[in-house]
């Protein structure tokens, strides 16, 4: 599921795009919609909400998507072949004289009055990217429910928004913290969101996410380039791998069998497991 930072960045090339622009095209395949158009209205901006985006148009509407899963906008010139996925994959097309948005398989697509936004994303906590970002409200809510597990408390969008899976296990690992220690059991909480926001600044503008020392550096002259991506992420992804703190095997426990979103990655030395930590690989 994209994150925070692929949202951000997916919200920017939109807006490069289409704001500024009249709609030349509007094609909405989904049944609630099928019969709008929009054409002829000016994108006035496309605006990242955490994982959600806001396209608002003239005369006070907003098409409100998520990518959720596996949702993706791509961007296409005039005579550029559209290589997002199959045709029956999607769900809005945005066409402006210049450059065509093309959204696959967006299991999220509504329009409303830009007024009513709340209505969609009012529920978030303070965006780690967005405008609104307020550290101590963050940390609030985090701390209102001290029992619950951190990695759990980091997921909820209505804690902190923009923090999906790969961030919540690098997070726990930065703050040598089980992902099941009780949120309130955790030394200095003002970490998390300080930590949370100084990662994904970092990353909102890098094609490849990294959140240890060596992702940052380029690749040297001659190759070794898939030896330093393995070095990207500190436990993400690595399970049965060599934590590149310790050395020890990284632990991985899927919380959700349908789902490898929701796998769990952690050092059981730099991150002393608990007793309620669920089985393990």
């Amino acid at each position: 599921m994209p994150e925070g930072d692929t949202v951000w960045r997916v919200a920017r090339r939109l807006r490069e795009a289409l704001a500024g622009r009249p709609l030349t095209r509007c094609d909405l395949r989904t049944p609630r919609l099928a019969t709008v158009d929009l054409t002829g209205r000016e994108v006035l901006d496309v605006v990242p909400r955490g994982k959600h985006l806001l396209t608002r148009f003239e005369g006070g509407l907003t098409l409100h998507s998520h990518l959720r899963m596996d949702g993706a906008w791509q961007i296409y010139a005039p005579a550029e072949r559209w290589r997002g996925g199959p045709a029956h994959q999607i769900r809005a097309i945005l066409g402006t004289t210049e450059h065509t948005a093309v959204g696959y398989r967006l299991p999220v697509l509504d329009l409303l009055r830009t007024p009513d936004e709340s209505r969609v994303v009012g529920h978030l906590g303070p965006d780690l990217l967005g405008p609104d970002w307020d550290p101590a409200q963050a940390l609030g809510r985090l701390l209102s429910a001290p029992e619950r597990p951190l990695g759990e408390a980091l997921l909820d969008q209505r804690n902190l928004a923009g923090i999906g899976n790969v961030y919540k296990c690098e997070l726990c690992f930065l703050l040598r913290a089980s992902p099941w220690t009780p949120v309130g059991r955790l030394p200095r909480p003002e970490r998390m969101p300080a930590l949370a926001k100084k990662l994904l600044e970092a990353n909102k503008h890098r094609p490849a996410r990294t959140t240890t020392p060596w992702g940052q550096r380029p690749a040297p002259f001659g190759g070794r380039g898939a030896a330093r991506s393995d070095r990207r992420l500190w436990v993400y992804g690595r399970a049965g791998r060599s934590c590149l703190r310790c050395g020890t095997a990284i632990r991985s426990a899927d919380e959700a069998p349908a789902s490898e979103e929701r796998v769990t990655y952690w050092c059981p030395a730099c991150q002393p497991d608990r007793p309620n930590a669920p089985p393990t690989d």
